[in-house]
């Protein structure tokens, strides 16, 4: 995976070269791609859809100029290589992933001004770690059973962020609804759960299942969605992560 990353900035250092030597207009120049870091490593249950999730940031990441890296491996989380990456994403993460050093280490990163973004099961994570609850925004307090996945009503709380913008006041969908607790009271809301359109919620009229904050010099942003694979398959979901992106990446 290093190995990758190196050889990724060895060929954009040679982009900048050749811009440099062969100047154009500032529209023409070319620009270093942004590294975005996935870590799919689980200790818990492990969804079926995160391989589907990393095909879509992928995707994402094609038509929107960035580069996604998959990785499995703790080992990644050193200070050297943390740098390289302009958002580290916990697609589905589940329970304890990654030991002290490397807790250290992604703490650093993020007091250094890095982004992070939680999808799902990133609440599922890290129950030991207080620093990791308060930067995700809250741990998962389980989900309805029987089935697990259900239709439910959202409401949209702003349309302030580029992850909301396209959405309607109320967004139905389909998915599995996690319960919060330890909810961090200094994020902003930005879509809360109607609990009066499906049966297992237990947080009651305060649901929030999508929210963001500035968090120990960096910035964080987590979505409730993403435990089906056709979640991945959703135009208005898949704007919704590309927004959460973008503003993770301080392009918006």
């Amino acid at each position: 995976m290093k190995q990758i990353v190196l050889t990724l900035i060895a060929c954009c250092a040679v982009l900048q070269l050749f811009a440099q030597d062969n100047p154009v207009s500032n529209e023409e120049t070319p620009k270093m791609p942004e590294l975005v870091l996935v870590y799919t490593k689980t200790k818990g249950w492990r969804h079926k859809s995160i391989e589907k999730g990393v095909r879509t940031l992928r995707e994402l990441g094609r038509q929107n100029g960035f580069i996604v890296i998959q990785s499995e491996s703790g080992e990644d989380f050193t200070p050297q290589n943390l740098n390289n990456y302009k958002l580290v994403v916990f697609l589905n993460t589940t329970l304890d992933v990654l030991n002290n050093s490397q807790q250290t280490a992604f703490e650093g990163y993020i007091k250094g001004g890095g982004s992070f973004l939680g999808i799902h099961s990133a609440c599922d994570t890290e129950y030991d770690w207080p620093w990791y609850g308060k930067l995700a925004g809250g741990y998962f307090n389980g989900h309805p059973n029987d089935p697990n996945v259900r239709k439910a009503k959202i409401d949209v709380v702003s349309k302030a962020h580029p992850s909301t913008a396209h959405l309607p006041d109320s967004w139905t969908r389909t998915d599995e609804w996690y319960n919060y607790k330890n909810l961090n009271p200094d994020v902003t809301v930005l879509l809360n759960l109607d609990e009066s359109s499906y049966e297992g919620g237990t947080n009651g009229s305060n649901h929030p299942i999508a929210w963001y904050h500035e968090f120990d010099g960096g910035r964080s942003f987590y979505t409730g969605g993403g435990h089906t694979e056709d979640t991945y398959d959703e135009p208005m979901f898949r704007k919704h992560l590309l927004g959460a992106m973008e503003w993770c990446l301080k392009r918006k």
